[in-house]
């Protein structure tokens, strides 16, 4: 599969998702969500950051040698203290989305699901909420990626080799946070962000924890499939990002769905023009985006929708063909695959403002 996309550059790597969209990030590259459009300059610029931390100067060959891959922490000491990065958000304390997610949060539910079509800014969305949430604070905060191949020995217990070698019992990520917020933080909320909520067996995932999701059951010990007896705090919150078109969507657990509230972000003209703005694009280029734009945002198909964070990497005219050429056509050629003339109609739309 073409690494088009951050999810897809990842999974090339075999590296998280998260952690590429990190390190873009500190390479000057601002991607709204893994699902955002890469380019050969978006790569070319990661791989210059890298070869610049590396020391791609060096002599020693091994030290211009570049890996992707997560670091192993380093010890704490008496002598060296490392300290916590805090997390800056983006949007203000009276954006509506956090307004929303925080007054469900006090409705009751256990978390909340951003869910909308690719391209609205869900993951983004999550990871300033997450923010606010944790007073930014890294260090309450976890973030993690569903895929076809997760499972519960990943998300609540499984076994995992030890320093002498031999398997043991070991908790992941869920029941490590879950720890955490008991311990070290017992008045403050804990947040776990799982980007593409719906890409797995969701219930299987969770398992026994199903039930205790629930707030009235949150404090209430109960016995892993191990024998283990764990609780979940009260103060611990997920934040999940959803596509109503994904795979599996369709098969969510109900008991599981009736645990979470959502909350729907759609296309949004608004955004895409802040974007285009931003971007500098010029007036009458703008207008020909934002009427395509419309008329896709009220197609009667809605796979074919699609939100502003497809268009971050438009500047002129000729980088809205690449778009098109190289992304947008694949999208709605699957969206409109069992209605070929619909998917023509599009096409001649586009054609009309942008060919030349």
């Amino acid at each position: 599969m073409p690494s088009n996309t951050v999810a897809q550059f990842a999974t090339e790597l075999k590296m998280p998702a998260d952690l590429l969209l990190s390190q873009l990030s500190a390479a000057g590259v601002v991607k709204a969500s893994v699902s955002a459009p890469l380019n050969k300059d978006d790569k070319d610029k990661l791989l210059d950051h890298l070869r610049r931390t590396h020391g791609a100067g060096a002599k020693d060959e091994n030290k211009r040698k570049i890996t992707l891959t997560r670091k192993v922490p380093i010890m704490k000491s008496a002598s060296s203290k490392i300290e916590e990065k805090d997390l800056i958000s983006e949007i203000a304390e009276n954006d509506p989305i956090l307004l929303k997610t925080r007054t469900l949060l006090s409705d009751g539910f256990a978390g909340v699901i951003l869910f909308g079509p690719p391209g609205t800014s869900k993951t983004w969305y999550a990871r300033q909420i997450a923010a606010h949430l944790v007073d930014g604070k890294n260090k309450r905060v976890s973030f993690i990626q569903f895929h076809p191949a997760y499972q519960y020995e990943d998300f609540i217990e499984g076994y995992a080799p030890g320093k002498n070698g031999k398997f043991q019992l070991t908790e992941k990520v869920f029941l490590d946070l879950c720890k955490k917020a008991s311990k070290d933080y017992p008045d403050e909320n804990c947040v776990l962000v799982i980007d593409e909520f719906s890409r797995c067996d969701v219930g299987r995932v969770f398992g026994e924890a199903l039930t205790y999701l629930e707030k009235g059951k949150r404090g209430v010990p109960f016995k892993l499939a191990s024998g283990r007896e764990v609780l979940i705090p009260a103060n611990i919150i997920i934040l999940a990002t959803m596509n109503p078109w994904d795979r599996g969507v369709d098969e969510l657990d109900a008991a599981l769905e009736r645990r979470f509230a959502r909350i729907s972000l759609e296309p949004d003209l608004d955004l895409l023009k802040i974007v285009l703005d931003k971007n500098k694009v010029e007036a009458a280029l703008q207008e020909k985006v934002v009427a395509f734009f419309n008329v896709v945002k009220k197609h009667e198909n809605p796979l074919a929708r699609i939100g502003h964070a497809y268009f971050s990497g438009v500047t002129d005219e000729n980088s809205i063909i690449r778009l098109w050429d190289h992304q947008l056509s694949f999208h709605f050629e699957k969206a409109f695959r069992l209605d070929m003339q619909s998917y023509e109609k599009l096409k001649e739309i586009w054609n009309k403002n942008f060919k030349t």
